[in-house]
């Protein structure tokens, strides 16, 4: 009966640039999030499809954590691994959020392009963007992505990084994008001790001709660096010397920043 059922059933078109597989394993994550325990038979019955491929699907989701399968009652309900990948999604929005006034505050003041930057896997990624007033040129830096060791913030989130992650970073061939670049890991490693004694980085000309940057970092609740507030223009507007009120609105910005993800620094803990 029942696979006479499925046979007659009527389905809507499917569309031609779905892939089936991906768009029903998909349904079956709706379905446990509906549903809750389901055994192989169920998950293949309310889906229309054999019982071989609902656990072909299972299994595949199981491999990869985003099912668990009931040893008890050998049901599957969803898996540990959704809220770990919830949680990012969660975390990088309530950060762009709060970075959101932030940034614009900051562009507004110094007339110049802020972004916040992170660091995803080996690459420096802006997730936020404001544009100041003295912008001659708009540039849209969301989702582009750039070495670590030629940007402002990739500078920051590296001297600030834990031990691990910086060895593994700085092991990487460091590559030339203008003639102004740094290359020498020890004059690096000089630079990332500086940025960690002064509480920010800066760079000249070093990603690209023409263009400097200063960051400082941002932290978590917890006290760990997830990011920079960088600001970035036109070199000779951003020489060092000539407007000394870049290293302190950028520095209170990142502050203020840590201060909405909730980090409170030793001295103001009490």
């Amino acid at each position: 009966m029942r696979s006479e059922q499925r046979v007659t059933q009527v389905k809507p078109p499917r569309d031609p640039s779905l892939i089936r597989s991906v768009d029903r394993a998909v349904a079956i994550l709706d379905l446990l999030a509906r549903d809750g325990l389901r055994a192989g038979a169920e998950v293949a019955r309310d889906l229309g499809v054999h019982r071989s491929t609902a656990l072909r699907l299972l299994g595949t989701l199981e491999r990869h954590g985003l099912v668990e399968r009931d040893s008890r009652t050998a049901k599957y309900r969803l898996g540990h691994r959704l809220p770990q990948l919830a949680s990012v999604v969660t975390g990088e929005f309530d950060l762009r959020f709060a970075a959101r006034p932030v940034c614009e505050r900051l562009a507004a003041a110094l007339g110049e392009t802020v972004t916040l930057d992170v660091l995803d896997a080996d690459e420096i990624v802006p997730i936020e963007q404001a544009s100041g007033s003295t912008s001659v040129v708009s540039v849209n830096w969301l989702g582009s992505r750039t070495p670590i060791h030629c940007t402002a913030s990739g500078k920051v989130i590296l001297a600030f990084a834990p031990p691990d992650v910086r060895q593994r970073l700085l092991a990487r061939p460091l590559e030339r994008r203008t003639p102004h670049t740094i290359v020498d890991r020890g004059e690096l490693e000089d630079q990332l001790t500086a940025a960690v004694e002064a509480g920010f980085a800066r760079t000249y000309q070093e990603l690209e001709v023409g263009l400097d940057a200063i960051a400082a970092p941002v932290r978590s609740a917890e006290g760990a660096v997830v990011g920079a507030i960088d600001v970035s223009g036109p070199a000779h507007r951003l020489q060092e010397g000539d407007r000394p009120e870049l290293v302190d609105l950028t520095r209170e910005a990142a502050a203020d920043l840590s201060r909405r993800l909730g980090y409170r620094s030793p001295t103001t803990q009490n």
